[in-house]
């Protein structure tokens, strides 16, 4: 059986091209075992629920809003895709067991919002799937690959340690931390914030026993936790896996970063028609928050209980351009972007998948940055030699989740396969001429299966493709 990576592939696109390093997840021969989708669990702008978080996509609303999450003073970012949906209630985490309930209603005290979305919306996964109940599956069997952005520590954890080392003159005193400050602090602050713990409180909580994984690469970070999950299912080490990830662009310190080294949409009379990816009016990326899980499981055991498929994943693809060699022209977007669409072709090709336009559609990053949109547009029109595939990018209805992204995006595909109907991308009324895509109408339909490709600004990129299950 294939290993996950089986290999790096080291090659030049022509001369004047840097290399680069393609790391590709061989996922498909005869001899390994078929994944599929059974779960689908998703904490976001447009709902925590799947039917809600539908609607609001077919319907074209937006889940961009004024923030209430942000000081007041000192971060001028009046709007943004904030998961208000999402209060942190215990109810907030799907049908849960008493039990369960108190026990994670007992831990919220060492979770951060963004990992309690993560764990969120593996709960709600779990029991989309119908293996909530711990007696319907095997703990030894299953397990758990789950994706974040690196978290940082709000202000506040520290906030009594440092007034504590303040002299009559409101000067901060150093050498006062050790004995003043420190003890001040809770001794528990380093749990709330640890991009692993999302993973390790949905083990814990549903005693899952397999392999167990956190991936941190950014907006790369949810399709490679899929491909991994898939992986292990595929190596025999797992019969079921958790998968998906966890993001917020709208932590304070984050927000104030982003505020000063990305270009953010400008704020408009109405705050829906800020995301605009691929559209020629577009300015700027806008910043949200959100989660996305799925449970994967083997095709045998899914169809041994009789649970409901929403997709088969055919492969997953890495790839790693170094954005200080591209300059200022954002060209490694481009590379990284043709590499996973060439890379997911050559699995369904192998799969016996022929994808073009009408049979796949693609679920763009589509951050709605100026140069990175057109990027990306050319790196799948080089992917696919040319032709115009339709194209959807749903950060256009709640801005850029971080790590969390590609996930809940991948939900929407999924449920787009379902229903047969490609929502269309919102706001994206004059295509820019310099994106080489085709984007969806109200009518367009989801074909029998799609990509989705993210990258983050550090040039890493990733990408899964997934179709329909016509027949076992």
């Amino acid at each position: 059986m294939e290993s996950l990576a089986a290999g790096y592939a080291a090659r030049t696109e022509n001369v004047n091209e840097p290399r680069f390093v393609l790391l590709l997840f061989l996922m498909m021969s005869n001899q390994m075992r078929r994944v599929v989708i059974t779960g689908l669990g998703v904490v976001c702008p447009l709902g925590r629920d799947l039917e809600t978080f539908w609607t609001n996509l077919v319907e074209k609303k937006s889940g961009i809003s004024a923030l209430d999450c942000l000081p007041e003073n000192g971060i001028d970012l009046p709007f943004g895709g904030q998961a208000k949906c999402f209060t942190g209630d215990i109810e907030n985490f799907g049908p849960l067991e008493k039990s369960l309930q108190r026990a994670i209603k007992k831990n919220q005290k060492v979770m951060c919002r963004e990992i309690e979305m993560g764990v969120a919306a593996c709960q709600m996964a779990l029991a989309h799937s119908g293996l909530a109940a711990p007696e319907s599956r095997k703990p030894e069997r299953t397990g758990i690959v789950f994706g974040s952005d690196y978290i940082l520590t709000r202000p506040e954890e520290f906030s009594d340690g440092v007034a504590a080392c303040f002299d009559s003159e409101k000067h901060f005193q150093l050498r006062r931390w050790p004995t003043e400050g420190r003890p001040k602090v809770n001794p528990l602050w380093l749990l709330k914030y640890l991009p692993n713990m999302p993973a390790s409180h949905v083990a814990i909580y549903n005693d899952l026993r397999g392999p167990s994984n956190s991936v941190t690469i950014r907006e790369a970070s949810s399709a490679a936790s899929i491909a991994e999950a898939v992986a292990t299912i595929r190596r025999g080490a797992a019969d079921v896996m958790l998968a998906g990830a966890t993001g917020s662009r709208l932590e304070p310190l984050r927000a104030l970063h982003f505020t000063v080294s990305e270009k953010l949409a400008s704020p408009r009379t109405v705050p829906g028609e800020m995301s605009r990816p691929f559209d020629a009016a577009r300015d700027g990326s806008v910043l949200g928050e959100g989660a996305g899980a799925l449970v994967l499981e083997s095709l045998e055991n899914a169809m041994a209980r009789g649970a409901k498929i929403w997709g088969e994943v055919i492969g997953g693809i890495g790839s790693a351009v170094g954005s200080s060699i591209a300059g200022k022209s954002r060209d490694f977007i481009r590379i990284a972007t043709k590499n996973v669409v060439s890379g997911l072709i050559a699995k369904g090709q192998s799969a016996g998948l022929k994808l073009q336009s009408g049979v796949c559609h693609i679920h763009a990053c589509g951050k709605g940055e100026i140069d990175s949109d057109r990027s990306e547009a050319k790196g799948i029109q080089d992917g696919f030699a040319g032709e115009f595939i339709t194209v959807t990018a749903a950060k256009s209805y709640f801005g850029n989740l971080g790590a969390g992204s590609a996930a809940v995006e991948i939900v929407a595909s999924c449920l787009a396969l379902d229903r047969q109907i490609l929502f269309p991308v919102l706001n994206c009324n004059d295509l820019d001429s310099e994106c080489p895509i085709s984007v969806p109408n109200s009518s367009s339909s989801a074909g029998d299966a799609f990509m989705s490709l993210s990258y983050s600004s550090q040039g890493q990129a990733s990408g899964v493709l997934i179709r329909r299950v016509l027949s076992a």
